[in-house]
């Protein structure tokens, strides 16, 4: 019975951490969306003429490898963005390298 009891309460301790890595993951993508750039990815894609990137993460038709791809090399009249995304403190703080930061962001905007 001792047994089980530790083995649930292990099974419960790693499922919170990993919630709560997923929890700080999200918090670092809104941080990067809202401040990339000094005003934030929103000041463009939340205007609708503009690519709508929630609407098109969650629709399936913008996948993160190609997402990923716009960042490191622009598109359109949109700059690349993974230096700037590279700059912001919260990045920075926790120590993500870029496939980190880049996972953070789209995970936000799959979450927003």
């Amino acid at each position: 019975m001792k047994k089980l009891l530790v083995a649930a309460a292990s099974i419960a301790l790693v499922a919170l951490s990993g919630q709560a890595l997923a929890d700080e993951q999200i918090e670092i993508g809104k941080k990067i969306y809202e401040r990339a750039f000094g005003r934030g990815c929103g000041t463009c894609h939340d205007i609708a003429s503009n690519p709508q990137l929630t609407a098109l993460i969650k629709a399936g038709q913008l996948d993160r490898a190609k997402f990923e791809q716009v960042l490191k090399e622009g598109k359109g009249g949109m700059p690349k963005a993974i230096e700037e995304i590279m700059k912001q403190k919260a990045v920075e703080k926790a120590g993500y390298g870029e496939d980190q930061a880049v996972d953070a962001l789209y995970k936000y905007l799959e979450t927003k």
